[in-house]
């Protein structure tokens, strides 16, 4: 098998551990198994939510784990990523200015760099979709992303920046949507492989190796199921190699399936601009992940 189908796949996976029972992901279900943890983050950052707290009690083995996890997000919150976390937030509030709408086009106009990404990153290629249960489904289709043409106009970290601020939007809604339901709710990911044929541009191979760094240090317990979709049938085979390459926590949620409904889309913009072709997808999804 091509080497760089691995190093994709490896660019693509997020190292963070994940539950698939409904009754596991109840918030006060959750809050019973890790409420001393809970409550001694508290001491460390008292206006953190409990919500976010409980997040990095689930991700790490041990108390101490959490703190420096906890203490090193503060920090680059409040220093490094202060300007993105700012942004999203703004941007969060005027996509939902008019109650029970989602308008994407602010959230857009926020991201970092956007005047130059957008021009490579649109609704044809990478887009969040929601599920019934109130989980998010991140979409990305890499061989309509012109990667080499992008890098030529930003740099790593200004990529990582952007990837940085599409995590910060989608933890706002996730915890949201957990505060009001009761549900820890995550991030599904689902990688499109259709039509891979050359390797990614290593520089945003690099850029894609920093986010998924960032899930498991700034926004723990948020990453759930990664589906890996449309993988051409001549390297099928080949799964039952190098899956046991990853660790236990990403094979447990590491899947590899076929998405008929979603191989038919010449581009991923119908999934939210027809609701027929919406819901098929949603329903692919669920079925996949049963």
């Amino acid at each position: 098998m091509p080497g760089f189908f691995l190093v994709f796949f490896a660019l693509l996976l997020l190292t963070t551990t994940t539950t698939t029972a409904y009754q596991a992901k109840l918030v006060s279900s959750l809050l019973k198994t890790k409420q001393t943890t809970v409550d001694k983050l508290a001491t460390v950052a008292p206006d953190s939510s409990e919500l976010t707290r409980l997040r990095f009690a689930l991700a790490f083995p041990s108390q101490a784990e959490a703190t420096r996890a906890l203490k090193a997000t503060i920090a680059w919150r409040a220093g490094p990523g202060k300007s993105i976390v700012e942004a999203a937030s703004k941007a969060v509030v005027e996509a939902t200015r008019n109650p029970g709408e989602w308008d994407n086009e602010p959230v857009r106009l926020a991201a970092p760099h956007a005047k130059t990404i957008n021009q490579f990153i649109t609704p044809k290629n990478i887009l969040t979709l929601s599920t019934e249960d109130g989980d998010l489904v991140y979409i990305i289709r890499a061989s309509a992303i012109n990667d080499n043409q992008l890098m030529r106009k930003v740099s790593v970290k200004q990529l990582s920046e952007f990837f940085a601020y599409v995590k910060e939007v989608h933890s706002i809604v996730a915890n949201a949507r957990s505060e009001r339901t009761g549900r820890l709710c995550e991030v599904i990911f689902a990688n499109d492989i259709s039509g891979i044929r050359l390797p990614p541009n290593s520089k945003f191979s690099e850029a894609l190796t920093s986010s998924s760094k960032q899930y498991e240090q700034l926004y723990p317990s948020l990453a759930g199921p990664t589906m890996i979709l449309n993988l051409p049938l001549i390297l099928q085979a080949f799964i039952a190699l190098f899956k046991p390459l990853f660790p236990k926590t990403v094979q447990d949620r590491l899947l590899f399936e076929r998405a008929p409904f979603l191989a038919s889309q010449k581009e991923l913009t119908p999934l939210t601009t027809t609701p027929k072709s919406r819901d098929r997808f949603l329903a692919e999804v669920k079925k996949l992940l049963r």
